[in-house]
């Protein structure tokens, strides 16, 4: 497609003119101080390249001796030896100063790629590099050079920074790490005729496009059919990629001859429809050049040869401010707002895409309203999973207690600062590793349980992202398969690939107070805070010190690597509470805590002498038993006094073994009795000096534990702020039931996915735009471009293929009657489906909200056909056909548990309807529909067995109470009907156990 410049506005390549070499820019006119700057460059080359070697040997000839022998270093240091020592070290520098000519001028003439670094060069490349450039003044114009022979600068600048009339591609999205240029320049490619109708040159535009090769980047190596894939869409166009660059010399000298091999750093000719990646910019001399001969073009073809005079003003055109960035001078795009949709280009501006293209639209362009998400928890992948899977138990508690209470509250969208906490803990999280860690040693402590023998004292653990090694307190020999010994006796090791799938989970969590401080080279450092022997003490500014210990605090709270747990929080100026209400509690002042732990310490030792046991760790391997080998952890937020810091020292002393943790914030590094001295600067270091760490700390600042905290309260609050929800029931999007709101497209997510209203894409693209397609459905209100990207590649992707699959969806879900694109951006920078693509969940939201809150709530006729209508679309579970593997994001989603209740609401009204009206068979069948979506809820079996009492036949009473055990049976074996539908059934039919006896 063609390209805008930074300006936004469509500027044509121009053809070349008479007498200019088709396929090269125009070039610009040599003047004297160019002629008279190559002649300077040639006569210094001249003498560096030819006079030196032939000063040398005419002078000081070679000096090396004629023949070597033991006897040559037994001769004595004269002046000739040094003379000749200097010699070397001047032939030396003249070899690399040579090679540096000779790389520099090789790319300077090929006019692809950046020259190779000489190693140890330096400034004599640069040099190099500069008389290149002007002795080529003599024989081309600035606009043929390399790029990087347009900027006289050095290989540490930054080679993606923008340039005046640079043509962009893409823009970066704000928040996201940068992954290389995103910057295409197209090089203009003449021919003959047409040169002055705008669309022939713009066609020319997109002809030839450059891709830098990328080092490789972990594990990953950059390939042909990644490249095709990326930037072309179809990794199977990687033949048009080899096809055009076979046999080309690359910057390395070597050639690509092979498709699989190819080297970082080569560059490759692109097809023109290529788009996005790193692309070999033309200098901007060049751009500007060729932009100011295409508007003149353009100008011609619209005003007849008229001079334009407004663009010779000054600030008139965007090559007569060289100077100015595109950041200076945004594009109109920028100015509108992200939901309104760019109008279509004209006819005659169309080009190859035809009137019906879409314009490409990328997150990345409304970098202005994108929502700078809390990066501290998308950095802290366990913290995350923690923190979403308490906020899925707190959605689905809020839920049922909304059933119990008899009005129903439909989960709110979070806002603000909540939203994108909301967001950054979907990117974040990483359940996978969390359920590695979990598995791995709960399994670790059942084995050692079945050997007989105790759980090792563990006081750290290294997490990486292929292996788990646990820091024992001292050896204990080597531990049982598939765990190994790490670097040495104190070191036990887990392979992530190791650990079987069918790891047992029965055992009790063996270490819950492991807590993550920080990264080391990218290892995660988790210390187990309940096996310290003595405080833990953390200094720091106080406002660096609090986002420590919210980190820890919150984690603490909600890890998925530990059943029962006490964590205390004393001076905390927010309460976490309704992170874990069962697991956090909050005291007022530190003389509070020591008097409660003074108590629980004298327990502790009373219960371990009880059981005979010398440690909580004996008690706790294998099955849990008792809660007392619970952890308690204590994190003071605000600095004790001296008296209170020696008496919780006394209490630690004996803490190790009593499963007792006390993780303290001091003004000082020095605290008595501490085992363990951290500190934290203000650029997020941790550090140990006494143990020798040094780590990248794991923090959850102020503002983004603030954020937290309100993420939670606003499920509590139904979604407001005030704590106030005016109308509980109300789904965020109502579907307009009228034959003027017939949709476009129309989406099954009940049941079987289907989607009506557009083509069936590709086979091999159908479930990946199906399941982006179903997230946005789920969330009318945006999805987050990251979150998009990390629910359907929750292993990681590039922004490109991202980006290339929102383009894709866009264009498969097309646009309305008036031109809309049905996907487009909202002002927050989120991805956004329009009102003419609904889902039958949608309807069925809407139908319920009608029936109860709308038409329906005064009428009973329009009641019970907005219900019926509602329960005809309960056509199953939801997405019941979806891939293995695929759509892990719904288990963080509440509509999981949303789905089932709302359709036993339905069923359950529309019962009561028929029973009332006095059809009772119709109630049974309304209730046996809905126990189809929702087969465990108690409401529904209770109304079924209601219902077919009032049918008067005891067949159908007993067939009923039947079909009851039946799933209760399958739920469980040891299972047998709930008692509130037991008690129903000895009052509705008393001989029912005796009939159903006589049944079997």
């Amino acid at each position: 497609m063609a390209r805008s410049t930074a300006t936004g506005r469509h500027q044509p390549q121009a053809r070349p003119g008479p007498g200019q070499n088709p396929g090269r820019p125009p070039r610009r006119q040599r003047t004297f101080g160019d002629v008279l700057r190559a002649i300077g460059a040639f006569v210094v080359l001249a003498a560096l390249v030819v006079g030196v070697p032939g000063a040398l040997l005419h002078y000081i000839g070679s000096p090396f001796p004629h023949h070597f022998d033991s006897d040559v270093l037994r001769q004595p240091i004269t002046t000739k030896t040094f003379v000749n020592s200097l010699a070397v070290l001047v032939w030396i520098a003249w070899a690399q100063f040579t090679a540096c000519v000779l790389v520099e001028g090789k790319a300077a003439f090929s006019g692809v790629g950046m020259p190779r670094h000489i190693p140890g060069s330096g400034g004599s490349q640069l040099l190099a590099r500069q008389l290149v450039a002007a002795l080529l003044l003599l024989g081309v114009g600035a606009a043929t050079l390399s790029p990087v022979l347009g900027q006289q600068g050095t290989h540490h600048q930054a080679e993606h920074q923008a340039r005046p009339g640079a043509v962009a591609s893409a823009q970066q999205t704000p928040g996201v790490p940068h992954q290389g240029a995103s910057n295409a320049v197209t090089s203009p490619e003449g021919g003959a005729g047409h040169a002055g109708t705008v669309r022939s040159v713009e066609h020319t535009q997109q002809d030839t496009k450059f891709y830098r090769i990328q080092p490789p980047e972990g594990r990953h190596h950059d390939s042909l059919w990644d490249i095709a894939q990326r930037h072309l869409g179809d990794g199977r166009r990687y033949k048009e990629i080899y096809a055009l660059n076979k046999d080309r010399v690359q910057p390395d000298g070597s050639k690509l001859s092979q498709a699989s091999l190819i080297r970082p750093g080569w560059i490759m000719e692109m097809p023109g429809d290529a788009t996005g990646g790193e692309i070999v910019d033309m200098p901007a001399a060049a751009v500007q050049q060729v932009q100011h001969v295409a508007h003149d073009i353009q100008h011609y073809a619209e005003h007849g040869g008229a001079k334009d005079t407004a663009a010779e003003g000054a600030g008139g055109g965007a090559h007569q401010a060289p100077h100015q960035t595109p950041a200076q001078t945004p594009a109109p795009e920028q100015h509108r707002s992200p939901a309104t949709p760019a109008p279509a280009p004209a006819p005659e501006q169309a080009g190859a895409h035809g009137a019906g293209h879409v314009p490409t639209v990328h997150a990345a362009a409304h970098h202005g309203g994108l929502s700078q998400l809390p990066e501290a928890l998308i950095a802290a992948p366990l913290l995350a999973a923690g923190l979403l899977a308490a906020l899925g138990r707190r959605r689905r508690t809020e839920l049922w207690q909304s059933v119990a209470e008899g009005i129903l509250r439909i989960p709110r969208t979070p806002q603000g600062p909540a939203a994108d906490a909301d967001d950054a803990l979907r990117i974040g999280a990483d359940p996978e590793t969390v359920a590695f860690l979990d598995r791995g040693l709960r399994a670790l402590s059942a084995q050692l349980d079945a050997e007989g023998r105790p759980l090792p004292t563990v006081y750290a653990a290294w997490l990486t992202t292929d292996e788990l090694h646990l820091q024992l307190a001292w050896a204990e020999g080597a531990p049982p398969a598939p765990w190994v010994l790490g670097q040495d006796e104190t070191f036990w090791r887990l392979a992530r690939t190791s650990l079987p799938a069918d790891a047992g989970t029965a055992a009790a969590a063996p270490y819950p107070g492991l807590v993550t401080l920080g990264t080391l080279d990218e290892a995660r450092l988790l210390l187990n805070l309940e096996a310290v022997p003595g405080v833990v003490s953390l200094a720091g500014a106080k406002a660096d010190r609090d986002a420590v210990l919210a980190s820890v605090a919150a984690e603490l709270a909600t890890n998925g690597w530990s059943d029962r747990m006490t964590v205390t929080l004393v001076g905390f100026a927010e309460d976490l509470t309704a992170l874990a209400p069962a697991r956090v509690r909050h005291l007022a002042d530190v003389s509070e805590a020591i008097e409660a732990m003074a108590a629980e310490t004298a327990q502790r030792r009373a219960a371990l002498q009880a059981a005979g046991q010398d440690s909580v760790l004996t008690g706790r391997a294998g099955r849990a038993q008792h809660s007392q080998w619970a952890p308690h952890l204590v994190i003071v937020a605000d600095r004790p006094g001296d008296e209170q810091i020696q008496r919780i020292a006394e209490l630690a002393a004996d803490a190790g073994r009593l499963g007792l943790g006390y993780l303290l914030a001091t003004d000082t590094a020095a605290v008595p009795g501490a085992a363990w001295e951290l500190e934290i600067s203000s650029t997020g270091r941790l550090t140990a000096p006494l143990l020798g760490l040094d780590l990248a700390a794991q923090r959850l600042p102020a503002a983004q534990y603030a954020a937290v905290l309100q993420l939670f309260a606003q499920v509590a609050a139904g979604g407001s702020d005030d704590g106030r929800d005016p109308d509980p029931g109300a789904p965020a999007f109502l579907v307009d039931l009228s034959d003027r709101g017939r949709p476009g497209v129309y989406a099954r997510l009940l049941g079987a996915f289907e989607v009506n209203g557009v083509d069936a894409p590709e086979a091999d693209r159908g479930p990946l735009l199906h399941e982006a397609l179903a997230l946005l459905l789920l969330h009318r209100e945006g999805v987050h471009p990251r979150v998009l990207a990390s629910a359907l590649w929750p292993r990681g992707v590039t922004e490109d293929v991202r980006d290339g699959l929102v383009d894709r969806l866009r264009d498969w879900l097309g646009t309305d009657p008036d031109g809309t694109p049905r996907l487009s951006y909202d002002e927050t920078g989120r991805i956004v489906l329009a009102t003419s693509i609904v889902s039958d969940w949608d309807v069925l939201q809407t139908l319920h909200h009608q029936a109860e809150q709308g038409v329906g709530a005064h009428d009973p006729v329009a009641r019970r056909r907005l219900l019926t209508d509602a329960l005809s679309l309960a056509r199953g579970r939801l997405l019941d056909d979806r891939a293995a593997g695929r759509y892990g994001w719904l288990s963080h989603e509440i509509v999981e548990a949303q789905h089932p209740v709302l359709v036993a609401e339905i069923a359950l009204a529309l019962a009561t309807l028929h029973l009332d009206a006095g059809k009772p068979k119709a109630a049974v069948a309304a209730v046996e529909t809905g126990m189809g979506v929702a087969p465990q809820d108690e409401r529904l079996w209770l109304a079924l067995l209601r219902a077919a009492h009032a049918t008067g036949d005891p067949a159908r009473l007993e067939f009923a109470a039947a079909s009851l055990l039946s799933r209760s049976a399958a739920a469980g074996p040891s299972r047998g009907l709930p008692p509130r539908v037991e008690a129903l059934l000895d009052d509705l039919h008393p001989t029912w156990r005796q009939s159903l006896a006589e049944l079997a």
